[in-house]
């Protein structure tokens, strides 16, 4: 299950400075960034792969699904992160002009490491239903 992390912080006179060092439960080998998004991302999840999205400018927002409980997340400050397990079916939204979201990941890129399809959950929310692009 998804699950919101808090990043330390150091912030004096000169500025802010966030460290992830040692805050993941896992090695990061794969680092990208998105901005100027204007649609939807994402619509996976994935085999093996955990990643870690941190929105450093902006926000936006984060849907979840584990096949059991979904979540919205909303991610606005470089001080909390959002952990995203393998099972978690997962896309980004509602983009802020000015977002820029890292994310972190367990492994490298791997084409055989997506599952597009979502979860068919019985009651599912309207959360789902848009198209995604």
């Amino acid at each position: 299950m998804a699950k919101l992390l808090d990043v330390p912080s150091f912030c004096d006179e000169r500025g802010n400075l966030c460290v992830i060092e040692k805050l993941l439960p896992f090695e990061i080998r794969r680092v990208f960034y998105i901005y100027g998004a204007t649609k939807r991302r994402a619509g996976h999840r994935h085999v093996s792969t955990q990643m870690f999205l941190l929105c450093v400018s902006g926000g936006c927002m984060v849907y979840s699904c584990d096949g059991r409980v979904e979540q919205r997340f909303e991610l606005n400050s470089p001080q909390r992160g959002l952990l995203l397990k393998p099972q978690d079916w997962h896309y980004m939204d509602a983009f802020s002009e000015n977002c820029v979201l890292l994310v972190l990941a367990s492994s490298f890129y791997d084409p055989n490491d997506y599952i597009d399809e979502p979860y068919s959950l019985s009651g599912a929310s309207d959360l789902l239903s848009p198209q995604l692009s």
